[in-house]
């Protein structure tokens, strides 16, 4: 489940675009990174300041500890030695003044004041696991279309290759279907990239893979998104299965889902559309279950004795009419378990707060149709996004470097190849 969903305690900053005085220096043109400090828990912050084409300074926001990047602002003020940046649509700005290489200054937001100070540059994360060339493997850019919902969308299909870099036949093959929101092929968050890390390993372990970019993103094309629900990003992933089918190249295909991702899976197992399924971090019970356990969750987490009723969020959910929230509160995984016929892998981090592991993963394990070819484990230490971590919360997902756990990677190469 992508972040994007989760039930957000911290500050969301959004930047509305408009124009500044062209008077001001360029002194202070450039990234400028901070941390706001609130509750116990750091935000980073980075403000880009620059010039558009009439050199009018424009700036743009980053809350990379949320995945915002490249918020459109405005500039409200900017001299040699002093910068004030609105946030009309929350009631917040920043004010700062230049002192040494640093811009010192102050964030509020309605009656909240944090003090917040900018340092010149952006702060560097390192990601050891993205793969860097030459690849032992080939990649062909691929494209294919879910007719119904006019979606183009567009992939990149990785193949193993023998000695002389010849495709090899008859291998198996996984569609990598993302979580919730619209990612791109590598399902990119806080610069990691735990698709085209786990094409990588599958391809130098013998097993192909097909990524694409979500409907509307990236380079895909068409496809409604806003009154898209988990039903309509299943076709999606139904295109790209049936797009394998008539390559007539691969012994198996199978479908790998991550978050909602996994949900999806279960759907088209349950349509014996796939020959196997690989579910990460998937959900066995009902959402508007799954998103209440996940909400007490964060709210522990974050210093909180509150505890929420499933009934008292499901009405929380529901006043927000987006479609995609409605028909995940009201699906139950349950019928679609029970109907599928090919071998499951169904993995869960212990301290996952998106999807406790605790409640979906013998949920999964209950419903499914005894299988000797089933593989379930429950990994201690790790998150929703099959990291090692700390606490599991969702503000540790950019400061970790482990993109995937190398546990799982070969628990899950191992469990293909043995099928």
């Amino acid at each position: 489940m992508n972040i994007q969903r989760i039930f957000c305690i911290f500050i969301t900053l959004s930047l509305s675009a408009t124009m500044a005085t062209a008077q001001s220096a360029k002194a202070l043109d450039g990234a400028w990174t901070g941390k706001l400090q609130f509750g116990g828990t750091s935000l980073t912050i980075v403000i880009h300041l620059d010039r558009d084409e009439m050199g009018q300074p424009i700036c743009t926001l980053d809350s990379p500890d949320q995945g915002a990047k490249g918020i459109k602002g405005k500039v409200d003020h900017l001299t040699e030695d002093s910068v004030a940046v609105s946030v009309a649509s929350l009631n917040a700005f920043y004010r700062g003044r230049l002192t040494g290489d640093s811009i010192k200054g102050t964030f509020r937001q309605n009656m909240m004041a944090l003090p917040l100070m900018l340092h010149r540059g952006e702060e560097a994360v390192s990601r050891p696991q993205t793969p860097q060339p030459p690849f032992p493997y080939s990649t062909q850019e691929v494209t294919f279309v879910n007719d119904r919902d006019k979606a183009t969308l567009a992939g990149t299909l990785t193949f193993p290759v023998d000695d002389k870099n010849v495709r090899l036949k008859n291998t198996p093959v996984v569609v990598m279907v993302s979580g919730s929101g619209q990612q791109n092929r590598d399902e990119e968050v806080f610069e990691h990239k735990p698709f085209l890390v786990m094409a990588d390993f599958l391809a130098r372990h013998g097993i192909a893979s097909l990524r694409y970019d979500d409907r509307a993103t990236a380079q895909s094309t068409g496809g409604d998104v806003a009154n898209a629900t988990t039903e309509d990003f299943m076709r999606d992933a139904a295109a790209g299965v049936e797009f394998l089918r008539r390559q007539g190249t691969f012994r198996r295909i199978g479908i790998l889902g991550h978050s909602e991702g996994a949900t999806i899976a279960f759907m088209l197992g349950q349509q014996k559309k796939v020959d196997f399924i690989i579910s990460m971090g998937g959900v066995g019970v009902k959402g508007d279950t799954v998103l209440t356990a996940q909400a007490n969750k964060i709210l522990e987490l974050n210093g909180s004795s509150q505890k929420m009723s499933t009934q008292a969020y499901r009405q929380t959910l529901s006043s927000q009419n987006i479609p995609w929230v409605k028909y995940f509160i009201d699906y139950d995984p349950t019928d679609a378990l029970r109907a599928i016929r090919c071998p499951v892998m169904a993995i869960n981090g212990a301290l996952d707060c998106q999807v406790i592991s605790s409640l979906n993963l013998p949920a999964i394990r209950q419903a499914l149709p005894k299988n000797r070819k089933h593989f379930f484990k429950e990994y201690p230490g790790l998150n929703h996004l099959m990291q090692h971590c700390t606490t599991g919360n969702s503000n540790e997902y950019r400061a970790i470097e482990e993109t995937l756990s190398p546990e799982v990677l070969e628990d899950i190469a191992e469990w293909i190849r043995r099928l």
